[in-house]
């Protein structure tokens, strides 16, 4: 029978390795339709210790249909190392309530040329639509 002793150590070892977290995290926070455009609005946070001076990420969305609709750019721009940023896209063509996902595809760019942009990214959504990578 294991003691108490052994087994410590190792479930420390495992927790310590699933506390990893995503430098970036990316959350569609509202969607406003405008004329003939659905406004996206994006809060994101870089955890990581490195300031990126730009970020641009590739995105597919999806109609409710599950068709693509549109595939877009989204230039983030600056992300200071432990700071937020709030972004806001205008997609035309785009009916806001139409809309049921959001596929980030991949980086596009990244300046400096940076691991944290090789690491998945913490997505989440406040409003219906679904976000995943």
């Amino acid at each position: 029978m294991a003691t108490l002793s052994r087994i410590l150590p190792l479930v420390v070892t495992c927790a310590a390795g699933a506390a990893h977290a995503e430098p970036v995290r990316l959350e569609l926070n509202a969607l406003h339709p405008r004329d003939g455009a659905c406004q996206m609005v994006f809060v994101a946070q870089n955890d990581s210790e490195t300031d990126l001076q730009r970020l641009v990420l590739e995105a597919v969305l999806f109609d409710a249909g599950g068709q693509v609709a549109a595939l877009t750019l989204l230039d983030l721009q600056d992300l200071p190392a432990a700071r937020m940023r709030v972004r806001s896209f205008e997609i035309a063509g785009l009916a806001c309530d139409n809309l049921s996902r959001l596929l980030v595809n991949g980086v596009s760019a990244c300046e400096p040329d940076s691991a944290v942009c090789a690491e998945p990214l913490a997505l989440e959504s406040r409003v219906p639509v679904e976000v995943l990578q």
